[in-house]
């Protein structure tokens, strides 16, 4: 008697890609490279990129995107070619809740939740967790109310309309309570965590002990040029978002004299505010370094708009005014007529064949020399 085998393994989601340009509102990148990385990001989170499309708008859509691209998009979801559509901009709830009443059958979620999915995979520490958690509740929040607007509608403005006391207006009103709770939870053990990190970061200081802080778009490759220079042995991984948790090893400097150099989480073109500060307290730690290594992959297409992109947040972040050196990493792999010219504060580098970390280290001890 023959038996049949069956597969107990999960399927992949299958995501299709959506990206939308308004005029006058053009990005950094241009649609195609914007829908690429989000194909890597969906990648990251565990998904198979089944498809994509990219519109350009007049003006901005209640549903993302156009009814023509939404017609072909209920088409496809009703034959059932993707599970999930994934936008390449944070949808406003009332946008995502028009566009999935359109696809009828299939999950949209937009470019915070991609992100916020990968960081809840890649974090390892409790204080790590206890970040994205914090992001995810503050993303949550506004979208569970928006998921009831229906409510407020019932009620006609008024409050505690008759006939509109039932267990959904008692739901959310449960639902906003539970995450407002869980937020002063998170924000209150994460200022235990921040106390804990400026002790240490007091310390530090006062031992004499200088800090260089590895920033950086992700995957620029930091964390190999950290292994490179501590001779430790950090994962690093081509892929979005492979560090998440600061990691801090020691250096010793031409000088002989030791130092501390941490990577920290990489930056992203539109990673929302809620986000970096979601992650201050691993970022402050940046403000108490000697020195910033601002990490290039300079073999990337896009690597001036990603420059732009981690500049853009170091001024937010007020992080400008620190000594800093651009590190052009990966610059083994292009031809000299190919590589910028050389420039004071910039070094260029191999991470993975240790080209030009004799010349990175050096410039770092002239930073620590000149203050």
């Amino acid at each position: 008697m023959s038996r049949k085998l069956f597969s107990t393994s999960i399927r992949p989601e299958r995501a299709f890609l959506v990206g939308a340009e308004v005029k006058g509102k053009r990005g950094l990148w241009s649609l195609k490279d914007s829908l690429a990385e989000l194909g890597e990001l969906s990648k990251s989170a565990g998904a198979v990129v089944v498809g994509s499309i990219g519109q350009r708008l007049k003006k901005p859509s209640q549903a993302y995107l156009g009814k023509g691209k939404l017609h072909e998009l209920r088409q496809l979801a009703h034959d059932g070619h993707f599970d999930v559509v994934i936008c390449d901009d944070e949808l406003t709830p009332s946008q995502q809740r028009n566009f999935e009443e359109v696809l009828g059958r299939a999950r949209v979620i937009d470019r915070t939740a991609l992100i916020l999915d990968v960081f809840a995979r890649r974090a390892q520490t409790h204080e790590g967790r206890l970040q994205v958690e914090l992001a995810q509740y503050e993303y949550l929040l506004p979208r569970i109310a928006g998921q009831w607007k229906h409510l407020e509608r019932q009620r006609g403005g008024v409050r505690g309309g008759i006939g509109t006391r039932g267990p959904g207006e008692t739901q959310i009103e449960t639902d906003r309570r539970l995450i407002r709770n869980r937020l002063v939870k998170i924000n209150k053990d994460l200022d235990g965590v921040r106390r804990h990190r400026s002790q240490y970061r007091t310390h530090r200081k006062n031992s004499g002990i200088p800090v260089i802080s590895l920033l950086g778009y992700t995957n620029a490759g930091k964390s190999s040029l950290l292994n490179m220079l501590t001779k430790s042995q950090v994962t690093a991984e081509n892929k979005l978002f492979s560090t998440l948790d600061p990691v801090t090893r020691k250096i010793r400097l031409p000088s002989g004299e030791t130092a501390l150099v941490t990577d920290t989480v990489g930056f992203i073109q539109k990673l929302p505010p809620s986000v970096v500060s979601a992650f201050r307290a691993t970022l402050e730690e940046a403000h108490e370094s000697s020195v910033i290594l601002q990490v290039v992959d300079i073999t990337n297409p896009n690597a001036a708009a990603q420059t732009e992109v981690v500049e853009n947040i170091l001024g937010d972040l007020d992080l400008l005014n620190k000594p800093r050196i651009l590190v052009l990493n990966k610059a083994d792999l292009l031809s000299s007529e190919q590589l910028p010219p050389n420039e004071m504060g910039t070094i260029r580098t191999a991470a993975l064949s240790g080209f030009g970390i004799d010349d990175l280290l050096k410039e770092i001890q002239s930073c620590m020399n000149s203050f």
